[in-house]
């Protein structure tokens, strides 16, 4: 029987072996890295040195970088009332992207009747001038984007996103999950005063998150209450393994960054040209720059669920988009945001590559596509 291809990354990555080696020298360790004898300074060793790597990963300061359970909860953690710099008043609402993940979506700790979507092109990008408007109308606001969304791939001008509502007195938080480890991300070089981060994404194990704050950032209030740990952020016993294993992954994850980032693109290109040969296939977001690793596509007819069970059955593990579902395959909300009609949405199906695909995996999956194009699309 031929291996399984898998082309779900953005779902989930494999775990790294600097990362599984990592864990496995944390999990000999029986220290509490809130103690003060030598186990427990030396548990505390492996955390700061992990907290250091994703430091340096995304040009923070370690003393910013908060570890939580999951990226989740680093979204709900940075979405936060009362957040403020020294030079302005705190924010008083929340502004996200109508393409964001479900976790920003649902608002963090700001009561629904604060929260406001802000529009997307029909390429999923923020729409700018709407963005200007709704700062521009109340109180000051808390901006939510992705830098790169999880189904299309779009990448955001977080740059250009951080000048216009940092000029309007607001806030910028970047949800960098699926950007860590693909393409180059600084906190400061684009402007963003919160950034989150998840370790199963870039390598590292699942259950591990962080949230970056930008250095003079205050009024962050805790989600978990009890004991000093995090730098009085977020209360609970350190993840010590888990936290070890992310640190290892983002080093890995530098080190190659170009290489694998160079890889996947020309990989991606391939498998894009080999979709399109099946006749009304269409690539979302193609018009903007996207993550060098991701593929949305649908064709007239095509059902996601019956697609992926296709692929499935051809060995090729893909998705129908957003993987935090509870295994639902459901039309896409992003897709609707962008303007497609629901039976379009319905019809998405996500290819995401990684560091160790290979042209042979492309070439299967492509081989499979060409089998269900043939049999699901049949008119």
């Amino acid at each position: 029987m031929r291996n399984r291809v898998y082309l779900d990354w953005n779902a989930t990555t494999p775990l790294r072996a600097e990362a599984r080696r990592a864990m496995l020298a944390a999990w000999d360790l029986v220290g509490n890295p809130s103690s003060v004898h030598a186990e427990g300074r030396e548990a505390r060793r492996l955390v700061e040195e992990a907290r250091a790597a994703l430091a340096v990963a995304v040009g923070a300061l370690p003393r910013n970088v908060v570890f939580t359970s999951a990226g989740t909860e680093a979204n709900a953690l940075a979405l936060s009332p009362g957040l403020r710099r020294s030079s302005g008043g705190p924010v008083e609402r929340l502004l996200v992207s109508a393409v964001e993940h479900a976790s920003v979506l649902a608002g963090g700790r700001f009561p629904a009747e604060r929260v406001s979507p802000i529009p997307v092109t029909r390429s999923g990008v923020v729409d700018l001038d709407h963005l200007t408007s709704l700062l521009g109308d109340g109180a000051p606001a808390l901006v939510s984007v992705m830098a790169a969304n999880n189904e299309t791939g779009a990448l955001q001008p977080v740059a250009e996103i951080a000048r216009i509502v940092h000029e309007a007195g607001g806030l910028l938080h970047v949800d960098a999950i699926q950007a860590l480890g693909k393409i180059p991300f600084e906190i400061n070089a684009i402007g963003a005063d919160l950034a989150t981060f998840s370790a199963h994404k870039v390598g590292g194990p699942k259950g591990v998150g962080a949230l970056v704050v930008a250095e003079g950032l205050t009024g962050l209030e805790p989600l978990l209450r009890g004991g000093g740990q995090e730098l009085n952020r977020r209360a609970g016993t350190e993840n010590v393994a888990g936290i070890a294993g992310f640190g290892a992954a983002v080093k890995a994850a530098l080190q190659t960054l170009s290489e694998d980032a160079e890889q996947m693109a020309t990989l991606r290109i391939r498998l894009e040209n080999g979709i399109r040969a099946i006749d009304g296939a269409t690539i979302f977001s193609n018009e903007v720059t996207r993550l060098p690793n991701t593929v949305l596509f649908t064709a007239p007819g095509l059902k996601a669920e019956t697609a992926v069970i296709g692929f499935d059955l051809e060995g090729i593990a893909v998705s129908s988009g957003s993987a935090c579902s509870s295994g639902k395959v459901q039309p896409s909300h992003v897709l609707s945001a962008m303007g497609y009609d629901p039976a379009v949405a319905q019809g998405a199906v996500r290819l995401s590559l990684g560091w160790s695909t290979e042209l042979e995996d492309i070439n299967r999956a492509l081989e499979a596509w060409r089998k269900l194009g043939n049999t699901l699309l049949k008119s």
